[in-house]
């Protein structure tokens, strides 16, 4: 057990004596920071490598469904795979999400991309059909592992751990922001392939609008409602799974 002395006990000692304590006290409220450093970077670890595995498993679906709908471009170049070293952009995979989880003041806000999976829709066997089913497969899979995660963390429950409900569930709700996030029918999100498809835009327009996506993104998120909408969906979504598993 340790008690903190106050200041009125530090002065009835001899100020030798008061000098050593006031030293420990500088040296236990050090190494109290320093474990909470490490907290904070194992916990930041920990939410980085949830998004690599899950941006993996999303570009994982878009290139599996693209191969089983005929087109095997993605195959050929070593996309149907698990193995995140295949998925990864050096800036939205690595540099980006590292720099929004550790630098101070980014309060946590995380965000990254993998490298976009290549189809090419003349291979597919029903372009529109397919182009629509290949886009959709990355959201899909997300949504399915928010599923998976909290049913494992209803497993948790079942062995009253709760490191295991909470790892579960934190990685439920980051599936799901990508899940919804990537609906956002801006380029280069899934959700606008869809729209592409829908208003029968060519190639070649979607592709000069792609140029300036990034930057809708970014002023997109700066506005509340549409990170309000966001996160009503995402956390909605969440607890309707959570009531269904009897977690909570």
């Amino acid at each position: 057990m340790f008690e903190s002395l106050n200041q009125k006990d530090v002065k009835s000692f001899s100020p030798a004596r008061a000098k050593k304590i006031h030293s420990l006290d500088s040296h236990v409220e050090n190494i109290y920071s320093a474990a909470m450093d490490t907290n904070v970077i194992a916990d930041g670890l920990i939410q980085y490598l949830m998004l690599v595995a899950l941006l993996t498993f999303h570009e994982y679906g878009h290139a599996w469904t693209a191969w089983k709908c005929g087109d095997d471009t993605a195959r050929l170049q070593g996309r149907v795979s698990l193995n995140p070293v295949a998925h990864i952009d050096p800036i939205g995979t690595v540099a980006l999400p590292l720099l929004m989880i550790f630098m101070p003041g980014a309060g946590r806000f995380l965000i990254g991309w993998a490298k976009p999976v290549p189809v090419n829709p003349y291979n597919l066997n029903h372009p529109k059909r397919d182009d629509i089913l290949v886009t959709m497969a990355g959201p899909a899979m997300n949504l399915l592992l928010a599923i998976g995660l909290v049913a494992l963390a209803r497993v948790g429950v079942m062995l009253h751990s709760g490191q295991m409900i909470d790892f579960c569930i934190q990685a439920a709700g980051l599936s799901l922001v990508l899940c919804f996030f990537n609906l956002i029918p801006v380029p280069p999100l899934d959700g606008s392939h869809v729209l592409r498809v829908a208003t029968g835009m060519s190639h070649e327009t979607y592709a000069n609008f792609a140029r300036f996506g990034f930057i809708i993104i970014i002023v997109l998120l700066q506005i509340p409602p549409v990170r309000m909408a966001l996160g009503f969906v995402t956390y909605g979504t969440l607890d309707f799974l959570a009531r269904i598993f009897g977690v909570g």
